[in-house]
Formats: structure tokens, C-alpha cells, sequence
């Protein structure tokens, strides 16, 4: 098992990046060459997931400006890297047995379809963050670090969010994360835009299943939620409000059904006017009135002599408790 933190360096470096940037106000972006990748889900009014439209049915648009879709495919083969984000802070200690067993059932579902080339990481968090299981399809190894989780301290929710960006932005195919928290943040390093930002740097969407045991709104941390709600909306995902059980066991099926239905769409931006910010917006339309779509609400361009937006220090990677002082390093983009 390995443990990652975010020393006060990275936050450090955070504060001097964005000094060169206003530094460098002068600087125009312009549109990146690559191709932009957005994952699309499409549904009725009515929630219902509709996978049979075709590329002649969407619409993209790069900041206002209508895009040529160049490629265009079902989803159902691509392959899978998804990273499971499970709170373990002492809030969660009551509902974590059925968490756990609901995180087995959602692995065993994952694997027993699609592309045998899809992985599936595990990482808890609450005051850090800590790999439990890398990407594998080994899902005695998943129950195994499933059955040993326990609740303790605080909620650092949106450095989980960014480290899961991390590791899923070298991989190929689809990238997903998937949160099970009941609440919000209490002690990030990093901000819930930058955890987004790391997100949609990744190309990776992310759903958010808050664990409600308390319907009452007085008794829950609204807050967080919203939060969740904000990272997975402009990543093109969705937020569940379940109860332990069943509930809870529909929102990971409700995953896995949207994961083998969804549409990749893909551009190489033209015509987009330059801009000064290296993010750019994007919507995803269907022409019919009566279907709804979500995919991201935008990607980042390149600063005009290539450089990439946002180009921050990586977190820090401790290797675990049991070696405080191992001395840690430092990844970058």
C-alpha cells in the first residue's frame, strides 16, 4: 500500500505558476492542434440511455465555433481504466461494510463484460491519500484491501480527485473516477478547481456516489455535494445521492451501464478565434429536442510556443507509513 500527501512545496509551487502566468499576460494561446477527445452519454427526458445515434446526430462546439467531428465511435469496446475513490474518514465508519461490499460487486460487474484489456484501481482517502490496489484485474486482490478498510480523521477529497487524474492521464482508452464519500473536504491541499482541472487534463470523467443516510438537508453537508456535483458536470459525469444498499448497489450498476453505452467524439479545432486563456469551452449537442447529452464542458489548449495549460508540479508520493523517512519524490508533467 502506498500513501501519498501534498507537502507544503507543491502548494508552493501552485503560487509560483500562477505568478509566471500573470507575469505573462501578454502571451495569446491558440488552439491546440491535437485531437480533442470528448466522451458523450446520451439519454431521454425521461433518463433513459439511448446508444444507437450516430456521428450525423451531434454537434460540437469549440468555444462558439462549430467543429468538424473527424472521428466518431461507440464506446462499448474501448477500454477501461478506472480509479475507485472510497472515503475513509471517520464520518463514513458506519456505512463503510456496505460500501465495501458495494465496491466489490461494482469490480466483479466491471470485469465479467467488455474489454479484457479494462483495469481497475483502488485508493481510499482521508487525511491522505493511499493506494490500496493498482490497476489490476485481480479482484481477489480488490476484496482482499476491500475488507481491511476503516474509518479515521479527516476528508481530503479533491487531492484524492488529483492524484486519481495523475495516475489515469498516461493511459490510454477511457479514464474514469469514481468518488463514494458522504460529504466534502476538510483538509485539501489543493482546490476543487484544481482538482477539476486535473480531471479534464486527464480526458477522465468523473461520477461522485454521495452516501446520504440522512435525507434531511439540515443534517448534510450540502456543500460537498455541490462540490461533487461541479467536478463530475464538467467532466461529463453524474452525482448519486443513494442510501446504503440497494440504492447504493443501483448507482454502481447505473455506472457500468453508462460506461458500455457512451459515444466518443473527436476534433482537431479549426477556425477557433485566439484567446488569451488556455481553457477552452466545449458543448456537446444531439439534434433531436427531445434527447439530453453530458460530456465535458471543456479542455485546455496550447500556450502559442507549445507549452500545455497549467503546467503544475506533480503531489509528492510518499511510499507508505511504514517508511516516514524514505525521502519522496517529485513527478512532473
Amino acid at each position: 500500500m502506498r500513501t501519498f500527501r501534498l507537502p507544503a512545496s507543491a502548494v508552493l509551487a501552485s503560487a509560483l505558476v500562477a505568478g509566471v502566468l500573470l507575469a505573462q499576460q501578454g502571451t495569446v494561446f491558440r488552439t491546440n492542434v491535437s485531437l480533442v477527445r470528448v466522451v458523450a452519454t446520451v439519454k431521454t427526458a425521461a433518463g433513459q440511455i439511448v446508444g444507437t445515434l450516430s456521428k450525423n446526430d451531434f454537434d460540437v462546439y469549440d468555444n462558439g465555433v462549430k467543429q468538424n467531428i473527424s472521428t466518431f465511435e461507440h464506446q462499448t469496446d474501448q477500454k477501461l481504466s478506472v480509479v475507485l475513490l472510497v472515503d475513509t474518514s471517520g464520518s463514513t465508519a458506519k456505512e463503510l461494510k456496505y460500501e465495501s461490499d458495494s465496491a466489490s460487486r461494482f469490480f466483479h460487474a466491471l470485469f465479467a463484460e467488455g474489454n479484457l484489456e479494462d483495469r481497475a484501481a483502488l485508493y481510499t482517502f482521508n487525511w491522505e491519500v493511499r493506494e490500496q490496489q493498482p490497476f489490476s484485474r485481480d479482484l481477489r486482490a480488490f476484496d482482499n484491501r476491500l475488507k481491511i478498510m476503516h474509518g479515521e480523521a479527516g476528508t481530503a477529497m479533491y487531492d484524492a480527485v488529483y492524484l486519481a487524474a495523475q495516475k489515469l492521464e498516461s493511459r490510454e482508452g477511457r479514464k474514469v473516477i469514481v468518488v463514494v464519500t458522504d460529504g466534502g473536504d476538510t483538509v485539501s491541499k489543493l482546490s476543487v478547481q484544481k482538482a477539476l482541472e486535473a480531471a479534464q487534463l486527464a480526458d477522465a470523467v468523473i461520477y461522485a456516489i454521495v452516501v446520504v443516510p440522512i435525507t434531511n438537508e439540515a443534517g448534510r453537508n450540502i456543500g460537498g455535494e455541490h462540490a461533487l456535483d461541479f467536478m463530475a458536470k464538467g467532466t461529463g459525469g453524474r452525482t448519486f445521492l443513494p442510501t446504503v444498499g440497494a440504492e447504493l448497489d443501483k448507482a454502481f450498476t447505473d455506472i457500468i451501464t453508462e460506461l458500455r453505452t457512451q459515444y466518443l467524439l473527436g476534433f482537431y479545432p479549426q477556425n477557433v478565434p485566439p484567446t488569451k486563456k488556455a481553457f477552452h469551452s466545449l458543448e456537446v449537442r444531439v439534434k433531436s429536442p427531445d434527447l439530453r447529452v453530458s460530456a465535458r464542458n471543456g479542455y485546455y489548449g496550447e500556450v502559442e510556443g507549445g507549452a500545455t495549460g497549467s503546467p503544475e508540479d506533480r503531489i509528492s508520493v510518499s511510499p507508505s507509513r511504514a517508511a516516514p523517512d524514505q525521502q519522496t519524490t517529485k513527478k512532473k508533467r
